[in-house]
């Protein structure tokens, strides 16, 4: 990292594996007063009835994925693409150029100020030199299964499916500036991610852009 002013716009990536609890970790940097933009809420949009990628998606897959109001059912749609990697890709081709324009398109219009980058498959989809600097969000596995069961009703064989279809975090550890264990409790989270937040409130960060 290069030490940088915060008189532009700097960009912090975080991502993790499926479960590690990112989503959490930006909720924490949002009380500080960072705008957040969040790549799981963008691509929920791509999956309703009104859009293109709807459209495609239903093609390829088939209706067998679709509640009966013709809403995309995700945990239909993830049971089956997260079982065949040549499925997923196929999604990801379909789904990804979308949301990345969109997130480009963001954070083209805001001209300062720190933003927050929130996307489970950040570097999968190449977005990994749209940030100044990535933290990496990581968790005990075992802790990792206990919370997704409770949150998402998955089973193990789903969640670790949900796991396998991503780079290993081992991988992402290499290339991460910044790691947070989520492990814990909130409160070690929450200190972990202050740390940060002094860091890049002193200036240790990424190259920032205009």
């Amino acid at each position: 990292m290069r030490k940088q002013g915060l008189g532009k716009k700097i960009i912090i990536g975080v991502t993790g594996i499926f479960g590690s609890g990112k989503s959490t970790v930006s909720r924490i940097f949002k009380a500080y007063g960072l705008t957040i933009v969040d790549a799981d809420k963008i691509a929920r949009r791509y999956l309703s009835p009104r859009t293109e990628t709807y459209k495609s998606i239903v093609n390829h897959f088939g209706s067998g994925i679709l509640r009966a109001g013709r809403e995309i059912d995700r945990r239909k749609l993830g049971k089956l693409v997260f079982a065949n990697p040549r499925l997923i890709n196929k999604l990801n081709s379909i789904i990804h150029p979308k949301v990345i324009g969109e997130i480009r398109a963001r954070i083209k219009k805001i001209k300062s100020g720190i933003i927050v980058l929130d996307a489970p498959l950040l570097i999968e989809a190449g977005l990994k030199k749209v940030v100044d600097s990535l933290i990496v969000v990581i968790i005990d596995n075992d802790e990792l299964i206990r919370r997704a069961v409770k949150k998402t009703s998955l089973k193990k064989a789903e969640i670790m499916g949900r796991v396998k279809s991503q780079i290993p975090l081992r991988k992402k550890m290499r290339l991460a500036d910044f790691i947070i264990d989520n492990s814990g409790t909130m409160k070690e989270t929450r200190k972990q991610v202050k740390r940060i937040m002094g860091k890049i409130q002193g200036g240790s960060c990424g190259e920032a852009r205009d």
